[in-house]
């Protein structure tokens, strides 16, 4: 499904800009009617999905050898409402997320580096790989949760 690292990247950039909406509109539906179960659904897909794409920015910024610029970027763009969108514009347009997943050692010295290794140990294993991910954004999803939300109750 996930071929390229353009099209992963760009699921979770629509993703999270579609949990902004239904974070949004459930703060909007409290203000209303009163009701506050609205904030808790769209703040709930919202904090996972959020956490889902820092996650997907550290992988395909580490993949595509990103500079810290372009990273903080994309990472602070989860902040700021709908700013994944336009990111992951200009980061199409500017041929940033071309090419494939690296999944295999070329001929850059980099590609020797451990954490390139690690990565590409990683990538040889989508599923497991994905798996994992999910369950390691859940473990910091709940432990979030036992915190409890941003500002208090």
């Amino acid at each position: 499904m996930f071929q390229r690292p353009a099209a992963l990247f760009r699921t979770l950039a629509i993703a999270e800009a579609i949990s902004w909406t239904l974070l949004i509109a459930g703060i909007v539906l409290r203000a209303i009617t009163g009701e506050a179960r609205g904030v808790s659904i769209g703040g709930a897909v919202h904090g996972f999905v959020f956490l889902s794409y820092g996650a997907v920015v550290i992988l395909v910024a580490m993949n595509q050898r990103w500079s810290v610029g372009r990273f903080a970027v994309a990472l602070l763009s989860a902040v700021i409402p709908y700013a994944s969108v336009p990111v992951e514009v200009w980061l199409q347009r500017s041929r940033a997320l071309d090419g494939g997943w690296r999944t295999s050692a070329g001929t850059d010295p980099r590609d020797a580096t451990w954490h390139d290794r690690a990565l590409r140990a990683v990538l040889r294993h989508p599923v497991l790989s994905g798996v994992g991910a999910v369950l390691v954004v859940a473990v910091v999803f709940a432990a979030l949760l036992l915190v409890g939300p941003p500002g208090g109750r």
